[in-house]
């Protein structure tokens, strides 16, 4: 049997965990990280094989561990797709090395898609 995908969710709100894991598939497994400092020790610890990152994290921004990432040997071509509700950094973020953008509040399917597209690259 096939080992399944290990996403790491960086984001503090838990509603928000939640949903992410719900409107995915049993496909995946998933670790949770409340601030940047807990998400950098799971991606470190876990080495998932995909990311997603909120931007608006408590003792690390997401900004900062997307370049801890980026910067990382081991976990530098883990897929990243940043979650936000701040539409306009579209640009930014993908320049700053995130792999894909997706907007709070998020279509499900939008997520799927994303997620789909990421970890099958």
């Amino acid at each position: 049997m096939e080992r399944r995908k290990r996403i790491l969710i960086c984001d503090d709100e838990p509603a928000l965990r939640e949903l992410i894991r719900a409107s995915m598939d049993d496909r995946f497994e998933f670790a949770e990280a409340s601030d940047g400092i807990i998400a950098m020790e799971l991606a470190r610890e876990l080495c998932p094989d995909m990311v997603i990152l909120d931007l608006m994290l408590p003792r690390l921004s997401g900004l900062e561990v997307l370049a801890r990432l980026n910067a990382d040997e081991q976990l530098r071509d883990v897929p990243v797709l940043v979650i936000t509700a701040w539409n306009e950094t579209r640009e930014d973020v993908l320049a700053a090395g995130a792999d894909d953008f997706v907007t709070k509040p998020f279509d499900p399917e939008d997520l799927r898609s994303a997620v789909n597209r990421l970890v099958a690259a």
